[in-house]
Order: structure tokens, then C-alpha cells, then sequence
């Protein structure tokens, strides 16, 4: 059984197995989907990449800028021949897409995916996949408030985590390559089960997210024209909350039953500060914020 393997740097194993690919398919030109191809295009990469996506002015733009070398807003057609498909869209597309690609998908081809939950469209899309293909999950831990290829960078994975999420039956020459690849971009990687990455994230992740919109809204319903006396430390709790929302619309329909016990908890939590402010009990009020901020003075820095 895959259990959480140490975090292993960038440069503690050799590239080889990236020149496996001659064609690299990312669905999704979005920020993580064009990083990527910019990333493996800085590290010497020379075979093709290809972008897909449904706005053709934005796979214009795309290659226009050096991210792909072609594209195609045929989910179908885009994927032939590739030897790497990479899933980059909001994972509530995850499931039509592989609907539309699985016949065209050629054999002994890798599928992967950028996406923050794991299980659930495990579940959804596992069922789909043809046996002669691969599937390795990965979760790149970066990103921006920024979106879009404009906001795409070669550099946005260095040092960054990635989680990569293979079951007991992954194939263990595809999920070498998922490593590799994910190295060769400046990642570090790590090793979950999807399940306990879903749980992990849940917390450290996705609850923040949905806090962050939460607070916004809270503020708005005391008056909405004070956002605009807020300083630096409103704007870095909040900034997550100019994430796209279809992607976490997405993301907390399919980790719902793991949010809704991270929200519950975080509940709990406001309560018993509420019950302290009721109570003006300001010593009890202090213990909580010494625990969190002990806590907090535990994260490695970025």
C-alpha cells in the first residue's frame, strides 16, 4: 500500500524518462496547464506539445506565445497520438472529457491530472478509462490569484509540492514517469493515497477557500462599502476568494463529505469563541490564539 512518501527534491533523480514522450496533450490552458508547458519547454523538452481547450482565441494566444506548439478545441483530435495527456481543466469536466477521449487515446498512453480532489472523480472517471491506459493522479500545490495564461509562468513549480496519488494497481513504470515529469518542472514531490490526500486537502485547502469567500460575504452583509478600509491582513486572508469559482464549485462537490467535517470543526471552533466573547472570558479568548499561533509559527515557510 502507498503510504505518504518523504518530500523528495527536484534534482535527486535523473530526467530519462521524460524523453519517453514525444507528445505531450494538456486539456486545460489555463494557468497550471500552461506552467507546465512551459516549465518541461525551459528544461529542454523537444517533442510536441499540444494545448486543447473549447476558446480557440485563447489556444491562439497560446501559441502564439510559445506555451504549444499546436491546439485543437477537438477533445478527440487532440489527443491522438499522445504518449502524456494531462488533465488541467476544472475537475467537474474531468468526466465528459474522458467520455469524449477514451476512444482516441492510444495505447500504452499515460493519463494524469492537476486536480485538487482525488477519489471522488476517481469514482467518476476510473470506469472509463480503456486497461491499455495508465492513469496517475497528481496535484501540483501552486498557484496564483491570477489566472489564465497570461499569468502562467516556467518558474510557478519550482519548489512548489506535488502530490501524486497512485492506487494499488497504478502501474508503476506510468507513475515513475508522472514523478519524473513532475520533477523535471522544479516539484517536490510527495506520495498519498487519493483518499488521504482528499482529507489532507480538505483542511488545508479547500476549508481555507471556502472561509475566505465566507468572510468576504460576512463583511459585505455588516455593509457592503467597508472592503475598502481593509488592509494588508484582509487582503492576504482573502485572497484565495479571487479564485475562479467554477473550479471550486467543482472541488467542493466532489469533496463534499470531507469539507463539511473540516467545516464542522472549524464551526465548533467560531462557537467557542463566541461562547468566550459571551462570556468575556478574555484569559480562555488569549489560550486560543497562543494554541494557533504556535501552531502556525510551525509552517515552513513558502
Amino acid at each position: 500500500m502507498y503510504g505518504v512518501a518523504s518530500l523528495s527534491p527536484s534534482y535527486s533523480l535523473p530526467f530519462l524518462k521524460i524523453m519517453d514522450f514525444k507528445k505531450i496533450t494538456i486539456i486545460g490552458i489555463g494557468l497550471i496547464g500552461s506552467s507546465f508547458a512551459l516549465a518541461l519547454k525551459k528544461q529542454g523538452f523537444n517533442g510536441k506539445i499540444t494545448g486543447v481547450g473549447r476558446n480557440e482565441e485563447n489556444l491562439i494566444k497560446a501559441k502564439d506565445m510559445g506555451i504549444v506548439d499546436d491546439y485543437s478545441t477537438s477533445h478527440a483530435e487532440g489527443v491522438r497520438d499522445a504518449d502524456l495527456i494531462v488533465l488541467a481543466s476544472p475537475v467537474g469536466q474531468f468526466e465528459e472529457i474522458v467520455k469524449h477521449i477514451r476512444d482516441k487515446i492510444k495505447k500504452g498512453a499515460i493519463l494524469t491530472d492537476v486536480g485538487s480532489v482525488k477519489a471522488g472523480v476517481l469514482k467518476k472517471i476510473t470506469p472509463l478509462i480503456p486497461e491499455s491506459v495508465s492513469f496517475v493522479g497528481g496535484h501540483p500545490i501552486a498557484g496564483k490569484e491570477c489566472s489564465g495564461i497570461h499569468a502562467a509562468t516556467p518558474d510557478l513549480f519550482n519548489g512548489a509540492k506535488c502530490i501524486i496519488t497512485p492506487e494499488e494497481n497504478t502501474n508503476k513504470d506510468a507513475l515513475e514517469k508522472v514523478i519524473d515529469i513532475w520533477k523535471k518542472t522544479g516539484a517536490v514531490t510527495a506520495i498519498m493515497s487519493p483518499e488521504e490526500h482528499d482529507l489532507v486537502f480538505a483542511a488545508v485547502s479547500h476549508l481555507p477557500h471556502v472561509v475566505a469567500y465566507a468572510l468576504v460575504n460576512s463583511i459585505l452583509d455588516v455593509d457592503e462599502h467597508i472592503l475598502r478600509h481593509g488592509g494588508r491582513g484582509l487582503k492576504d486572508m482573502t485572497r484565495i476568494a479571487l479564485s475562479p469559482t467554477e473550479l471550486w464549485r467543482d472541488i467542493c462537490a466532489y469533496n463534499r463529505d470531507d469539507i463539511l467535517t473540516t467545516l464542522r470543526k472549524f464551526s465548533s471552533s467560531i462557537t467557542h469563541i463566541i461562547h468566550l466573547f459571551e462570556q468575556a472570558d478574555w484569559d480562555g479568548l488569549e489560550k486560543e490564539f497562543t494554541r494557533a499561533k504556535k501552531a502556525r509559527q510551525g509552517i515552513e515557510p513558502d
